[in-house]
């Protein structure tokens, strides 16, 4: 009995913790598509979300390097992504959910490479 209970406790105390590590979407205005043109610093595909670093020329003359976070590895490559994709010096144009704090960031929907092609990183709605 004591050993059932001590076992329960341990599963108990697994599922919360796998649970909490995940964080929300929360910090990002989602469903307020913004755009951006820049070069990719880097692509990180790693788990649980990858990463897309842009440098970004400001209207300014200033330079800006953005942190654009998406959809895990395993998510993507069942679409066609890898981790190759996006290379360092690459040009794209990025539709993305803005930081709710305006730090230049998001969470990116949509990357279209000097080649033209498109490439979707968020399900699609239907209708």
């Amino acid at each position: 009995m004591i050993r059932a209970l001590l076992c329960a406790g341990a599963v108990s105390l697994a599922l919360i913790g796998s649970a909490s590590a995940h964080h929300s979407t929360a910090m990002f205005e989602w469903g307020k598509e913004v755009s951006l043109q820049g070069t990719v610093k880097e692509y990180q595909w790693t788990q649980p979300h990858t990463f897309l670093w842009v440098i970004v020329q400001g209207s300014n003359g200033t330079v800006e390097e953005w942190g654009l976070e998406g959809m895990s590895p395993s998510w993507l490559g069942r679409r066609g992504w890898g981790r190759n994709t996006f290379k360092a010096g690459d040009k794209v144009s990025v539709v993305y959910y803005p930081l709710k704090d305006h730090r230049p960031g998001g969470f990116y929907v949509r990357v279209k490479g000097s080649d033209g092609q498109v490439m979707e990183a968020l399900p699609q709605r239907g209708g």
